[in-house]
């Protein structure tokens, strides 16, 4: 068991002019044991950075991922995990058997033969951005014109949103993950809105059910009308946010490695390349448990860094380099355990039809502006990319 006091480092923010992965995670992946910081507040936590460590917490019956527990990792107020006295419903700051409720809720909704039944609506909605896109001239923002719009209205015509709400929904969603372009009273609104929206859905799908996400949860009574507001809120979130990064991520990964356009193994290598929910994963040790021989007191809190993971060595062959021809369904983008994303079907899917259909539509997209001038999301919870201007 490790005794020595390692050195305490800077927690790892995103910073300007820094690349991701940070250089200094292979650093702290070739240290012994785990590696204490401070969180921005002054708390000390344990990073994890090797891949089969990061395994090893997601998946221990002694490491909580409940924010009511003391030491749980507070990394800010747009990075942190609410509590359910916040937002009832939020189920991943729950363990088991609490979490196990709404899990087994909710996984009919996302198994693979069910999103392949969505996979033409998808298709639709994707061709509908690129039309607009192309009647609107021979440049666009990608971001903003294709990667946020998609997920929003998929996530919108999971839930049963109606079309002529489909602006206001994805509109609201837009200001709530934009960390820069929004202020705090900005999202704080926003997310009200939403909330405010959802809890009227609710009421009508009650009253007259549909086929469609919310009726199919009120008919089983497994989630209770209160919470089920909450699991709305954390799907739209969670399959907005990271499935829009990751699309935008893609298309400028192909663009600068053009041989792998139309290759859908490029889906899998993105996820595990770009690694965008990095500081998702927050946890605290509710018993003393001992990670990589290092004892991690009962309390302490505990983040495990997915990039860094997913950027091992000893589990990735040259991981800086982008290689779809690598077996790479080990990694742990979308978490591990319990725990890992429900929705990982579904992003999978609405990854593949949008670059495919990119760039079949538009064979001579490329970048406007050169590629490390691109404004990098540097201040919030998941990695991406602010802006993507493109032309043909």
């Amino acid at each position: 068991m490790t005794q020595s006091a390692p050195r305490v480092v800077d927690f790892p923010l995103r910073s300007p002019g820094v690349p991701f992965p940070p250089p200094g995670y292979a650093d702290y992946r070739g240290r012994e044991g785990l590696v204490p910081s401070r969180l921005p507040n002054g708390e000390r936590v344990w990073l994890v950075t090797r891949h089969e460590d990061v395994r090893a917490v997601l998946t221990h019956p002694k490491i909580s991922s409940n924010p009511d527990h003391q030491g749980f990792p507070n990394v800010g107020e747009s990075l942190g995990v609410p509590k359910q006295a916040q937002i009832p419903g939020w189920f991943v700051g729950l363990d088991s058997p609490e979490h196990d409720r709404f899990r087994r809720a909710l996984i009919p909704e996302f198994t693979v033969r069910r999103v392949r039944e969505m996979r033409p609506a998808i298709e639709l909605t994707v061709e509908a951005r690129l039309d607009a896109m192309l009647a609107a001239g021979d440049s666009a923002d990608l971001v903003a014109d294709f990667a946020l719009p998609i997920p929003s209205l998929v996530i919108s015509a999971l839930l049963g949103v109606p079309p002529t709400d489909r602006e206001f929904f994805e509109s609201r969603t837009r200001t709530l993950v934009a960390i820069r372009a929004s202020t705090d009273q900005q999202r704080q609104a926003a997310a009200k809105d939403l909330l405010r929206y959802i809890g009227r859905l609710v009421e009508i799908k009650g009253k007259w059910p549909g086929d469609d996400l919310v009726s199919r949860l009120l008919a089983t009574g497994s989630i209770a009308p209160h919470e089920l507001s909450g699991v709305l809120m954390l799907l739209l979130i969670a399959g907005h946010e990271t499935t829009a990064n990751n699309i935008a991520l893609g298309v400028l990964t192909l663009l600068t490695n053009p041989q792998w356009i139309g290759d859908d193994r490029a889906v899998e290598e993105t996820l595990r390349f770009h690694s965008v929910a990095d500081l998702v994963s927050l946890r605290v040790a509710v018993e003393d448990v001992e990670i990589s021989g290092q004892l991690v007191r009962a309390g302490e809190g505990i983040v495990p860094l997915v990039a860094a993971a997913n950027h091992d060595e000893t589990s990735f062959a040259c991981p800086h380099m982008f290689d779809p021809s690598r077996p790479a369904r080990h990694h742990v983008a979308f978490g591990y355990g319990v725990h890992q994303c429900l929705g990982q079907n579904l992003v999978r899917v609405e990854m593949e039809i949008a670059y495919r259909k990119l760039f079949e539509r538009i064979p001579t997209l490329e970048l406007a502006v050169p590629a490390e001038g691109l404004p990098y999301k540097h201040d919030g919870v998941v990695h991406g990319l602010h802006e993507l201007p493109v032309r043909w």
